[in-house]
């Protein structure tokens, strides 16, 4: 394929100043797109800005309100501590404090802990809290599970006091206003169904003589 002289030499001269002879010609972008691509700075007057007494002096320190020094803390009293808006201790405070009491009043001595007295004053507090929190909060389940097994387990203490020292077990609980069924013995099979009437009557040839 021949080629004219004329394509030769434009072809040349396009190599020549840096253009592509067989790229595509590139997407016409009209001027007022280019002018709106360009970046123009926005010119803020600073002297405006120095001049307004609302604008925060960076340089300066802040105020003393916000400036707590670590030797202000170390002084306050803290009797405070743990206190509500009013002024008076939380429920959960008072409980545990309640429980204390009832711990020191019903212990056999100053070093007991295990006794079932100390142990049942304790529970008896503990039940009395958890039941006021079901109440205001009826659908806390796992509230409501663990007071149920701690009644359970209160109960059980209760009996084993009984059978030990029933005396013990009549002053505590008439103390503490426990409601509790003393557990009585097991009953035989006569005396268990004797209430109930007899379904069939006796046939003649299985009477003893």
């Amino acid at each position: 394929m021949k080629l004219s002289q004329s394509t030769v030499l434009l072809s040349v001269a396009l190599c020549a100043s840096g253009v592509k002879a067989f790229s595509p010609r590139p997407y016409p972008v009209s001027t007022a797109a280019q002018k709106l691509q360009r970046y123009t700075p926005i010119k803020a007057d600073v002297e405006a800005i120095e001049d307004d007494e609302d604008f925060p002096d960076i340089d300066s320190p802040p105020a003393d309100d916000y400036i707590v020094n670590v030797g202000d803390l170390e002084g306050e009293d803290e009797e405070g501590v743990g206190e509500e808006d009013d002024g008076e201790l939380p429920a959960w405070a008072l409980s545990q404090q309640r429980m204390k009491d009832l711990r020191e009043k019903y212990r056999r001595h100053d070093k007991d802990t295990g006794s079932p007295e100390f142990q049942v004053a304790g529970m008896t507090e503990r039940i009395a809290y958890l039941t006021k929190h079901l109440q205001t909060h009826p659908k806390d389940y796992s509230t409501r599970r663990g007071l149920v097994a701690l009644v359970n387990k209160r109960r059980r203490l209760l009996n084993y006091l009984f059978k030990e020292d029933v005396e013990r077990y009549k002053a505590l609980v008439a103390s503490l206003g426990v409601r509790h069924k003393a557990p009585g013995n097991v009953e035989s099979r006569e005396e268990k169904y004797s209430r109930f009437p007899k379904q069939k009557a006796t046939k003649k040839h299985l009477v003893k003589k």
